[in-house]
């Protein structure tokens, strides 16, 4: 039984290094590899003690942390901690689409996670809180806090995806309505950056896209039983894909259901927080930024570099001066 004021934290993880895991992996493997498959998504940075000693230190107040994996874990966590929950994929994910290495099924079954609070926090194991931040950072009144900001899609590595969730609002919210309902958040002042962005597009007739932060997101789990009564076809379809696909949806779908509906605050979180795709050239930069600790997040997402090795013990030293004691969660 959860309390009302409970707030969890769901993370999925993945040991690449497992050999079961590789084993099943490669058995069912698209013969051709795309960037939806590719072996570098889950290349394992060792940041995870970090990832749970910033947990720790920077938000304490969180009720339960549900760590999702296949059903291996780290030899250094702590199980018995009585603030963690081991989810394994088939604890909460219907066994007809198992075994699955697709982040998107991962994603939109969590509302099924037992025990799982009303108001949870989905965060990606490259997502550090490098600074204190309180409840109200994610929610305020009961509802998820967010950023709302009409955009024009581009030509990322998940264009497809966003499209896919994007023609499902549109077949189920009117930008007139979205916009009448919600107007004083649409244009709020707490991102008026943002603001204008969508007053650019508000001569489009339709929802074109939405900004998206790759930063914590704070859900409500009626979301989620929302989106599934309303979306059942789609998203058992995406279900069935072992693999990302560019038929998919992904978690947006549940986000943008949320800033539609106006089931969230205004906030802007994107102001505390920074993102690097890792690079040869970056490394500097990220060092420097989790040593000054200025911002409350920190984004350190895989990219392209020659010297991975070097890079990820440098990255290392920077984490370890910020947080160099074992916490709570560690044996």
């Amino acid at each position: 039984m959860t309390n009302m004021d409970d707030i969890d934290i769901v993370i999925p993880w993945v040991d690449c290094n497992d050999p079961e895991w590789r084993h099943e992996y490669n058995k069912y493997k698209p013969n051709i590899v795309d960037e939806h498959s590719a072996d570098v998504r889950f290349r394992d940075w060792e940041l995870m003690r970090f990832w749970f000693r910033g947990i720790e230190k920077n938000m304490p107040w969180v009720s339960k942390i549900h760590f999702i994996t296949c059903g291996h874990i780290p030899a250094w966590l702590n199980v018995e901690h009585p603030k963690l929950n081991i989810v394994k994929h088939s604890d909460y994910i219907p066994s007809e689409y198992l075994p699955t290495f697709s982040s998107h099924v991962i994603e939109i079954f969590i509302h099924r996670i037992k025990g799982l609070s009303e108001k949870f926090i989905y965060f990606n194991d490259d997502l550090f809180a490098l600074n204190n931040m309180s409840e109200d950072f994610f929610f305020k009144k009961g509802l998820p806090c967010d950023t709302f900001s009409f955009n024009a899609l581009g030509c990322e590595n998940i264009s497809h995806i966003i499209m896919n969730n994007i023609r499902e609002i549109n077949a189920s919210f009117t930008k007139k309505y979205v916009l009448k309902m919600n107007l004083s958040k649409v244009l709020s002042l707490r991102y008026i950056d943002k603001a204008i962005r969508t007053m650019l597009l508000l001569p489009w007739p339709r929802i074109t896209g939405f900004y998206d932060p790759h930063l914590p997101q704070a859900y409500l789990k009626k979301t989620f039983n929302e989106v599934w009564a309303e979306k059942n076809i789609i998203l058992n379809l995406t279900a069935n894909n072992k693999f990302r696909s560019n038929e998919d949806i992904n978690q947006y779908l549940f986000r943008y259901w949320q800033l539609c509906k106006g089931n969230f605050n205004a906030c802007n979180l994107y102001n505390h927080s920074s993102f690097y795709k890792v690079t040869d050239e970056n490394v500097d930069e990220i060092c420097e930024d989790i040593a000054c600790g200025k911002k409350k997040i920190i984004v350190i997402n895989d990219g392209e570099m020659d010297n991975y090795e070097l890079i990820k013990n440098r990255i290392h030293n920077a984490f370890e001066m910020i947080f160099p004691n074992q916490c709570s969660y560690e044996i």
